[in-house]
């Protein structure tokens, strides 16, 4: 942590970008506590910048992929080289976008009030441009990776893919009219972190997809849902108050709570379906004792503070789900 300087803080810079509501500041400030201004900016920033508790949602779906993708072959069979390539791609998006999201909702106003950590943009810590240019930097890796993964495999419509995926995770919190403050960021991340990538990262294997991999990305969209619920759930005033009406806004609090429930424990029916076919599957089950904590956190939690430890935990229910049952198909 920094010590605070003997110097006033300097007030964050303020973008043309931000609303200039008076209501909406003044009961933004009830919303949610003032943060105190900082004037330096460390590597901890950038790191929580990233949100890596978001990683394993681009984990996930890559390595179950990956293993439908390897019984597909069949005789063992897989493809190391691009099981790392669509890993980049898709780590790479999902830091991108959570740059995006900073700069974005930084403009906007949206993050002044926040519960969670600092964001740069709304800290005044770097200024917007810079976080943008970060932002393109990870989408940009994740098209050289993509680009790889097409001319080893010569599918040259991937890059249709691709672009789509670079072009919903601006949009989520970019543009005029950004779906994400429509109510419909967990529509998208279930097709583009669920069956986009499990499904893509299979066909890279063995250029089919096949039931494992669609059953598998339905399992991990949820859960990456779950992930996205929470995390709305937690800033559910702020956002009413910044006018980002996400489905958590949308719905109610209390519906919220259900459906994040609902996103948890639904892909363990996934789980159930598939052990039918390969019994080591039913290890995967055991991520259920990372998967109720996190549901009973989020309904009972009284707190929005709380419910940041519920999004800890689905995020690592997804890792645990992905890999274990990518593992359970591929031997």
């Amino acid at each position: 942590m920094n010590q605070p300087d003997s110097k006033p803080a300097a007030k964050p810079a303020k973008s043309s970008g931000r609303s200039g509501n008076p209501a909406k500041a003044a009961a933004a400030a009830k919303a949610g506590p003032a943060r105190a201004a900082r004037t330096r900016l460390t590597p901890g920033d950038w790191i929580a910048g990233a949100r890596l508790r978001t990683l394993p949602l681009a984990i996930a779906p890559v390595a179950l992929g990956t293993g439908a993708g390897a019984v597909a072959i069949g005789d063992g069979q897989w493809h190391p080289t691009r099981f790392a390539l669509a890993l980049i791609v898709a780590l790479a998006l999902q830091i991108g976008v959570n740059y995006a999201n900073d700069y974005s909702d930084g403009i906007r106003g949206t993050d002044d009030h926040r519960v969670g950590p600092a964001r740069l943009t709304a800290s005044g810590l770097v200024k917007p441009k810079v976080v943008l240019g970060v932002a393109l930097a990870f989408f940009g890796v994740a098209a050289l990776a993509g680009l790889a993964l097409t001319v080893i495999t010569q599918q040259w419509w991937l890059i249709a893919v691709g672009a789509a995926a670079i072009v919903a995770a601006w949009f989520y919190t970019g543009g005029k009219r950004p779906y994400g403050y429509a109510g419909l960021g967990e529509l998208f991340v279930f097709v583009f972190f669920g069956l986009v990538a499990t499904a893509g990262s299979a066909f890279v294997q063995s250029l089919t997809v096949n039931l494992e991999a669609w059953l598998g990305g339905v399992g991990v969209g949820l859960l990456a849902c779950a992930v996205l619920m929470a995390n709305n759930l937690r800033d559910v005033e702020q956002d009413r108050v910044a006018g980002k009406r996400t489905l958590a806004v949308l719905i109610g609090p209390l519906a919220g709570r259900i459906f994040f429930v609902v996103f948890m424990l639904l892909p363990f029916a996934v789980v159930g379906v598939l052990a039918l076919f390969y019994p080591t599957a039913v290890l995967v089950f055991f991520a259920l004792l990372l998967a109720l904590p996190a549901c009973l956190i989020v309904l009972t939690a009284k707190t929005p503070r709380e419910l940041i430890l519920a999004l800890q935990l689905a995020s690592f229910t997804a890792l645990a789900y992905g890999i274990g049952l990518g593992l359970a198909i591929a031997f």
